[in-house]
């Protein structure tokens, strides 16, 4: 059932149920963080390993230095600046937070989202909710509620129903190591944007397996079709005697069918294609096509971001 009704929203997570809730990157599908049964059904209906951890969501600073034991100068400096926002932050964790959402690091991924309606939501529980992308496990994450509703809607009782997602790509990861600022996934809050603040930071790439932060495995938000990158006029030619998708940045390819191609900003503006991209995934891989060809984005601000789901996305068939 989709719906606006916080209090029902409410009453379902209180009981140890999963809703699925808005944020302003992607909707998550959300439990009660500190309840085990609710963080297992999570990884049940997402069909998601238990070595990837969860992103636990609150509404407050003062409310996360509750779930973490320390909080240092740097992180309390990004949190001001960033919070609410598409910023997740790694910090060790008090014993309160099960292993389960941390696939048993002693770092918790914690976040202050930006959307009115889960703000208010998260003010009313008197716990945080666990929420990653509410879709099954390496596919593409939702930005409406008519998205999780058509993956999973038959197994959750409830979707808070918060319109289109603004930003469309999930937060960026920010951990630290040998207390410098480390990157572990980029996401709608730019690198260039996090070292105005703090200076020059590193990027990990992903991993294959037991990652540090969730969203580092390597091959996710994938289409069911076959995506590959690369240059799109000669990919083209390569595949001409295929039925193919076509998501380019900003240009239209008239040899192919206009209802077969997505172009992510006419405009040429990052915020907008990143806005745009996994729904256009989305809507390519519902179409009768064997293969998308896609091209990268240039390498700046959420460019970053767009390229590093775009090649997790092709990253399946290289495997194969």
């Amino acid at each position: 059932m989709i719906g606006k009704d916080l209090q029902k929203a409410a009453k379902y997570l209180e009981e140890g149920e999963l809703v699925g809730i808005p944020t302003e990157t992607v909707y998550g599908l959300a439990g009660n963080a500190l309840d085990e049964r609710a963080v297992s059904q999570i990884f049940k209906v997402k069909n998601r390993p238990t070595f990837d951890p969860l992103i636990v969501h609150t509404d407050s600073i003062e409310k996360v230095q509750a779930f973490v034991s320390e909080f240092s100068p740097t992180a309390l400096l990004l949190s001001r600046h960033f919070w609410a926002g598409a910023m997740t932050l790694l910090l060790p964790k008090k014993p309160i937070v099960p292993d389960l959402v941390t696939s048993g690091s002693p770092l918790v991924a914690i976040r202050i989202p930006n959307h009115p309606l889960t703000l208010a939501l998260l003010r009313s529980l008197p716990f945080p909710l666990a929420a990653p992308s509410a879709n099954p496990f390496g596919y593409i994450s939702p930005t409406t509620a008519q998205h999780v509703a058509a993956q999973l809607g038959d197994k959750i009782p409830y979707i808070l129903d918060g319109g289109a997602c603004d930003l469309g790509l999930e937060s960026t990861i920010i951990g630290f190591e040998n207390n410098v600022p480390t990157i572990y996934r980029k996401g709608g809050l730019s690198v260039e944007a996090i070292e105005q603040v703090v200076g020059k930071v590193q990027v990990k790439t992903f991993s294959t397996s037991n990652p540090q932060a969730p969203g580092m495995l390597k091959s996710h938000y994938a289409p069911r079709i076959p995506l590959i990158i690369g240059n799109i006029e000669e990919l083209i030619s390569q595949f001409a005697d295929r039925n193919i998708g076509i998501l380019s940045f900003r240009k239209h390819f008239p040899q192919v069918n206009e209802k077969h191609q997505i172009a992510l900003s006419a405009a040429g503006d990052l915020a907008e294609a990143a806005k745009h991209l996994f729904a256009a995934m989305r809507h390519l891989d519902g179409l009768d096509l064997e293969v998308i060809l896609a091209e990268l984005l240039p390498e700046q601000d959420l460019g970053r971001a767009i390229n590093d789901r775009l090649r997790r996305a092709a990253a399946i068939n290289k495997d194969e």
